[in-house]
């Protein structure tokens, strides 16, 4: 009855961690990429006058380009990848060691009748190819906000984008250090001009879940496969 027992709770224990294997990658919200509020700068009532009137005032001769935290900044996507590599390898390598038969008080050595000559030979060869090709592309918009200034004059910028669609959410994330002397005047700039950028995309959903290995071929797959 205790070995039945035993055997229950081992494969109960086995369930739970095939039913934990099947659990896919779930993205989570973090609020480090939530947008960034303009920063209250103390300052004086404003004085209105007559004619002017300072919450309806348009900056006319105010670049509109984000320069400030808390400023808006769109970044255009450009993201091209592709690598290949090939190696080969070729190896051999032949020993061949003959002995002659000892001579003992003026007798060749014999066993058998046949003479005691001793001959060894080795062989080996390795040949081995492998090729490997990648290319990636991501194209887009995705709109940013300023989150700090630093002490230069650059941005540090970042934002998030969710897309639903059906039955899925796409993941848009990027952060990293642009210039102000590379925004354009339509307040844009390339992704290829962000420093340190990181960028990520992701999604969850039906599609996400159809597109993902389970997790028994992922341990096939991997590293800790001896074959």
């Amino acid at each position: 009855m205790a070995s039945m027992t035993s055997i229950l709770r081992g494969f109960t224990a086995l369930s739970w961690l095939l039913l934990a294997g099947c659990v896919t990658h779930v993205v989570h919200d973090d609020s480090q990429w939530a947008a960034t509020a303009p920063s209250e700068v103390d300052r004086a009532p404003p004085a209105d006058g007559s004619i002017y009137h300072d919450a309806q005032s348009l900056e006319l001769f105010t670049d509109s380009r984000a320069h400030r935290v808390g400023d808006i900044l769109t970044v255009v996507l450009q993201e091209s990848t592709q690598a290949s590599k090939k190696a080969t390898t070729s190896t051999s390598k032949n020993d061949s060691v003959a002995l002659a038969s000892p001579t003992i008080l003026g007798q060749s050595l014999s066993i058998g009748g046949n003479p005691g000559t001793v001959g060894l030979n080795g062989k080996n060869a390795f040949d081995g190819a492998g090729s490997s090709s990648q290319s990636n592309q991501l194209t887009g918009q995705i709109t940013v906000t300023v989150a700090k200034r630093l002490s230069n004059g650059n941005l540090f910028v970042r934002g998030e984008k969710w897309l639903t669609i059906n039955q899925g959410q796409e993941l848009v994330r990027i952060s990293g250090i642009v210039r102000p002397q590379d925004i354009s005047q339509d307040n844009s700039i390339p992704s290829t001009r962000v420093a340190d950028a990181h960028i990520a995309y992701t999604g969850r959903g039906s599609l996400a879940d159809a597109n993902t290995q389970g997790w028994l071929a992922r341990f096939f797959n991997s590293k800790w496969m001896p074959f």
